[in-house]
């Protein structure tokens, strides 16, 4: 896995990778590289410039903070076993980009600013990241009504050539993203658990050296599911996006609601709500919190899906990109 001397700097600081030996050393959070990097930038330093820094030197960048000076020489000084599980991890079909990279989706830096993931385990085709294309969520457990949106959605979006973005688990996102492969067309996992784990899965390993599909993890690749990484991972989904559709939510719970009302909060893409006689009580207040209604059944043929939602989208301005190390 070749990784620039600034990658392999950002990995040694913000991953899990190889720390199992370490339990006491933890890798630097979001927030935590956030303020180091901005010092790096304030001395006009770059992240590959900490390998060469002399103690009194990183003692002066972090203000003699000397906790802080053995955490990120310690964090640093794993490259034999680092570069190990990276080999490992590539073997397998899992690589890592960061946000120095040129190739980082650029929608999580407009977007997310400084909360993009500072760095992005994946499988698959990596360039479909942040391609035009259309993110569904919602339940696990569906009717028959989500059932048929799922599958008309990721049908849709296959047969345009749209990337169908979703967060790889049951239900919505499994039956979305199966439609769209079907159709010859691409699809995005954001994963909430094991990468290793779901590239594993028979149904993905064709696509994936098809070229058809990305799955793609801020966490570890061997992380099991957890509640706080799967509500962590909402805003990646709806900030690669065009288009976000709620298929179904529960009201004032779960993933699906706190996701949909962070996006409509920060007004990252258009978000419209499968609205029928039926739908789910959540569905309705998220309609009244501002979401555009997605009739169904659908007033049109599949291949209009794309246009139909550019037409009832509002503008939700401009992205700005932002540099970020």
């Amino acid at each position: 896995m070749m990784l620039t001397a600034d990658s392999q700097v950002i990995v040694s600081l913000c991953s899990h990778i190889g720390l199992t030996s370490q339990p006491d050393i933890s890798p630097f959070s979001t927030r935590e590289w956030n303020v180091l990097s901005k010092k790096l930038g304030q001395h006009g330093l770059r992240p590959e410039d900490l390998l060469q820094l002399e103690t009194e030197q990183l003692d002066s960048l972090i203000d003699h903070n000397q906790k802080m000076n053995k955490r990120i020489s310690t964090l640093l000084s794993r490259a034999g076993s680092l570069a190990i599980e990276l080999e490992q991890l590539e073997s397998l079909g899992v690589g890592v980009v960061t946000r120095v990279d040129e190739d980082y989706p650029a929608r999580y830096k407009q977007r997310l600013k400084e909360n993009a993931p500072v760095l992005l385990f994946y499988s698959g085709e990596r360039a479909l990241l942040g391609q035009p294309g259309v993110a569904i969520v919602g339940s696990r457990n569906l009717d028959e009504v989500g059932e048929q949106s799922a599958n008309f959605i990721g049908n849709a979006c296959g047969l345009a050539g749209l990337v169908l973005y979703s967060g790889g688990a049951r239900g919505v996102d499994s039956l979305s993203m199966k439609a769209a492969l079907d159709a010859r067309g691409f699809a995005v996992g954001i994963l909430a658990d094991s990468l290793e784990k779901a590239i594993r899965n028979p149904g993905y390993r064709s696509a994936i050296v098809e070229r058809n599909v990305c799955l793609v993890t801020p966490y570890s690749p061997s992380a099991p599911f957890n509640a706080g990484n799967a509500m962590g991972r909402n805003r990646l989904i709806y900030t690669l996006a065009d288009f976000a559709i709620v298929v179904a939510s529960e009201f004032e719970r779960g993933g699906t609601w706190a996701g949909a009302n962070e996006a409509l909060r920060a007004g990252w893409l258009p978000v419209f709500v499968l609205q029928h006689e039926h739908m789910p009580l959540g569905n309705m207040k998220l309609i009244e919190r501002g979401a555009i209604p997605l009739p169904h059944p659908f007033p049109g043929h599949h291949s209009e899906l794309y246009q139909w939602l550019q037409a009832n989208s509002p503008d939700v301005g401009p992205d700005k990109q932002m540099s970020l190390f």
